[in-house]
């Protein structure tokens, strides 16, 4: 364990520096519509998907937290680790119910926008 763990910091370390990256295009590109003069339907379609980031934040924010609450609980569940398939059960329930909350999200975030 104590070998991979320079690996997945690396790791973490490129994702972050390309959601950095994206993100600051994505501000470039939105500034330079505007900028660009007045918008049709087309172009608000455009620039409302280019900030639809939040959601995609949100997306893991709910999933990753889910998950790892799925692997707090697993410690105070007794099970054989080598002969059990309780952990990855309930580790797939908590990543199902993390996705399930999303998707109750983005159905609530929707009908709001079309009010």
């Amino acid at each position: 364990m104590k070998q991979l763990m320079p690996f997945i910091v690396v790791i973490i370390f490129f994702i972050l520096i390309a959601i950095f990256i994206l993100a600051l295009y994505n501000y470039r590109l939105k500034k330079r519509i505007i900028d660009a003069g007045p918008l049709d339907e087309t172009g608000l379609k455009f620039l409302q998907e280019l900030s639809g980031f939040g959601t995609e934040s949100m997306k893991w924010a709910i999933i990753l937290s889910t998950t790892g609450l799925g692997l707090i609980v697993m410690q105070f569940i007794p099970y054989s680790a080598q002969e059990s398939p309780v952990p990855y059960g309930v580790e797939i329930l908590f990543v199902a119910a993390g996705f399930f909350l999303y998707y109750l999200f983005i159905r609530n975030h929707r009908n709001k926008q079309s009010l």
